[in-house]
């Protein structure tokens, strides 16, 4: 089965160098996900909390748009602006995730945005 790239119009708009996800092999690979509005285009939030939760409505919406949830996730990586944010970022995370939360790693953004805190690339079952 060939890989099916995943977009939709209710998504924030997707860069022109990379897909918002990618459906193979029974799993859905999210790409880096910031937390932009999907009807401004702009950063949403100014706390790392804030941020997080945008963040994840928009990967719930790339899920979503894939035919899976965040329920299916596997594995996630969250690459911070700060590391002094990883606390609120996780404080976010247990409301998304109460129980069983998926694999996580974590790293430094490495490029600095303006007002951006946090990024989150995601794997889910498809």
């Amino acid at each position: 089965m060939s890989p099916t790239i995943i977009s939709s119009e209710t998504l924030p708009k997707a860069s022109p160098y990379f897909s918002h996800a990618v459906k193979a092999g029974g799993l859905v690979f999210v790409s880096g996900t910031a937390p932009y509005s999907p009807e401004t285009g702009k950063l949403v939030g100014t706390t790392i909390q804030e941020q997080t939760a945008q963040a994840l409505r928009n990967i719930t919406a790339i899920l979503e748009a894939a035919g899976t949830s965040l329920n299916k996730a596997v594995s996630a990586t969250v690459i911070l602006a700060e590391e002094e944010d990883f606390a609120g970022m996780n404080e976010e995370w247990l409301r998304w995730f109460p129980a069983n939360p998926p694999a996580r790693q974590g790293a430094k953004l490495p490029v600095k945005v303006p007002g951006l805190k946090i990024s989150v690339a995601m794997i889910a079952e498809g």
